[in-house]
């Protein structure tokens, strides 16, 4: 374990560049989503049918770390994998409450429809991509 003295610690000028950044990542993820979603007949079968999942864990990823922004990358890992599995199991449960709630465009969005063993696999390849992505992309442009 490397321990940090505190002149290798980010300053708090280089949290708030995360955060940006963090967010900037969240509303292309956002915006690529919807894109997935809305325009899929213009992509490639494989692609239409597995990005939108893979993107919202990956959008799930960039919350933790934006939230979370002095904690460790694993912590985001695992954060966002407990979110994302604990989203889709709850897809098992149906009662007329939630299903209303599923019903609607923004709680289809953040909750999902029904359960699919598969979802499980994008949400894990899409928090493996954001995670290579954060530690190769953002890490470097704040480190002093």
């Amino acid at each position: 374990m490397i321990l940090l003295t505190n002149e290798h610690k980010p300053s708090n000028l280089q949290y708030r560049n995360m955060r940006i950044a963090y967010l900037i990542s969240i509303v292309i993820t956002i915006i690529l989503g919807l894109f997935s979603r809305k325009w899929s007949i213009l992509l490639p079968a494989f692609v239409a049918q597995n990005a939108g999942d893979m993107l919202w864990a990956m959008m799930v990823y960039f919350e933790f770390r934006l939230l979370l922004v002095r904690k460790s990358t694993l912590t985001a890992v695992w954060l966002s994998f407990l979110f994302s599995f604990g989203i889709e199991f709850s897809q098992l449960y149906q009662e007329d409450w939630i299903n209303q709630i599923r019903g609607t465009t923004l709680g289809a969005l953040i909750l999902g429809k029904g359960f699919l063993i598969e979802d499980l696999v994008r949400y894990t390849v899409g928090i493996i991509i954001a995670t290579v992505l954060d530690k190769v992309t953002f890490k470097f442009p704040f480190r002093s």
